[in-house]
């Protein structure tokens, strides 16, 4: 997912799709242990995508408290 898409979210849809995405990727580690997946750089797309998610709800977060404070 792109972070050009991520932004035209909402907060409340970004926090669902983060919730889904590291199911998603815990969901690969497992099989991954398990049998190698047949590509695993799929591992790091996830963890890719949910550190970008994470990043764009910290930083609605931290607008949010900016504005409260002025």
């Amino acid at each position: 997912m792109k972070q050009s898409v991520i932004v035209e979210l909402s907060t409340p849809d970004i926090i669902e799709r983060l919730e889904e995405e590291r199911k998603q990727l815990v969901k690969l580690k497992m099989n991954h242990a398990v049998s190698p997946l047949e590509n695993p750089n799929k591992i790091k797309d996830y963890r890719k995508t949910v550190a970008r998610l994470e990043t764009e709800l910290k930083k609605r977060k931290l607008a949010g408290q900016a504005q409260k404070q002025q």
